[in-house]
């Protein structure tokens, strides 16, 4: 049970409502962080654009890499809503069940090319307080490995985005 009171869909703004019918229509229910985003509608637009931005639509990054980064960053994190959340969303993206449980146990258990092993590990070392050790060479390594500029700043971007959406989903206990 969330920390704080979350607004069902009548307590809603209108153009957030406007977002919500759909989800609700076909689903029948809106999660947790759905909500928690409701209480705010800065917070929920912002974190919606990047959602759409980085997460749903096809960017330079392949969609299993972006749900890799957003299962290592969680389990990293400690948000058991966001591995679960993303557990069925990279099963609906085609990842095998192995593919999924190999994220899960680290970035060495996964049957990847090596390029996108040391992505993978990059953002997780992005991940943490002291990001700000990384040094240039660091991100030279990766482009000489075949990562371009943007595929490296979009996937720094989805590793902020998480450390953000894990900070909101822990603090206020969602999922629990």
């Amino acid at each position: 049970m969330a920390h704080i009171k979350l607004p069902e869909f009548e307590e809603m703004s209108p153009a957030i409502k406007e977002k919500a019918k759909p989800i609700l229509e076909k689903t029948g229910q809106l999660g947790e962080i759905f909500k928690l985003m409701a209480v705010d509608e800065k917070v929920y637009f912002a974190t919606d654009g990047m959602v759409q931005g980085y997460l749903l639509n096809e960017t330079t990054l392949p969609y299993v890499i972006k749900e890799a980064i957003a299962l290592l960053i969680s389990k990293e994190n400690g948000c058991r809503m966001c591995v679960d959340v993303h557990k069925s969303i990279a099963a609906m993206l085609g990842l095998s069940e192995e593919q999924i449980e190999e994220i899960q146990q680290g970035v060495d258990a996964m049957h990847v090319e090596g390029k996108d092993k040391a992505l993978l590990n990059f953002c997780i070392k992005a991940s943490r307080k002291d990001n700000y050790k990384i040094l240039k060479e660091e991100i030279d390594a990766l482009k000489a490995m075949g990562w371009s500029d943007v595929q490296i700043v979009e996937a720094v971007a989805i590793t902020g985005y998480f450390n953000y959406i894990n900070t909101l989903s822990n603090v206020f206990g969602l999922g629990k």
